[in-house]
C-alpha cells in the first residue's frame, strides 16, 4: 500500500490514500468557504443563481425556456478556460433565459442532483450543461475544458445558444 496522509478539512480529519475516504457520500465539504466563495462570486457577479440544495437544482433544471448549469470548480482549468468563458459566452444576442451554478466539492448535495440531470455523462468538474424545457441539450465535459482558452469556451458556448436559445 502507498504512504498515507492525514489531511484536515474543516476541522474534520481523513486518511488521503483510504479508499473508504469519500467526502460526497458524507456530505462534508472537500474546501474551505474562504477559498470557495471568490470563485462562486465569479459567476454570481455575473448573473448566475447559486444552486445550494437538490430542491433548487430540480426547480431550475425543469423551468421553461433555456438553462445554464455551469458545475464549478478549483481547478485551474475552471479558473483559466471555463469561467472566464462562460462569462464571455453571455456577451451575444441569444443566450439562456436563466443562468445558475453549483460548486464541486461544496454544494455537495446540489452537485450530486445536478449530475442526475446530467445523465448519460459521468461526473465532470468543471462542466457546462444546457437545458431547454427541461431536457438536456448539450453538455460540455472537463476533458473539452481543460487545454481550450477562455476565448474558444466563449465561442462554442455562443454557437450552442444560437442554435438552442
Amino acid at each position: 500500500m502507498g504512504q498515507k496522509v492525514l489531511i484536515q478539512f474543516n476541522s474534520r480529519f481523513a486518511v488521503h490514500g483510504d479508499s473508504h475516504c469519500n467526502f460526497a457520500e458524507r456530505n462534508h465539504t472537500m474546501y474551505p468557504e474562504a477559498i470557495v466563495n471568490p470563485m462562486k462570486a465569479e459567476l454570481t457577479s455575473a448573473g448566475f443563481q447559486e444552486l445550494v440544495n437538490p430542491q433548487e437544482v430540480d426547480t431550475a433544471v425543469k423551468s421553461e425556456g433555456t438553462v445554464l448549469v455551469v458545475v464549478n470548480s478549483v481547478c485551474g482549468c475552471a479558473a483559466g478556460a471555463c469561467r472566464p468563458g462562460v462569462k464571455k459566452s453571455l456577451e451575444n444576442s441569444k443566450k439562456p433565459s436563466k443562468l445558475t451554478t453549483v460548486f464541486a466539492g461544496f454544494d455537495v448535495d446540489a452537485v450530486a442532483q445536478a449530475r442526475k440531470h446530467f445523465s448519460p455523462y459521468p461526473p465532470s468538474s468543471p462542466s457546462i450543461a444546457l437545458f431547454k424545457n427541461g431536457e438536456l441539450v448539450h453538455f460540455v465535459e472537463r476533458h473539452h475544458i481543460e487545454g481550450q482558452t477562455a476565448n474558444s469556451i466563449s465561442e462554442h458556448l455562443k454557437a450552442v445558444y444560437e442554435e438552442f436559445c
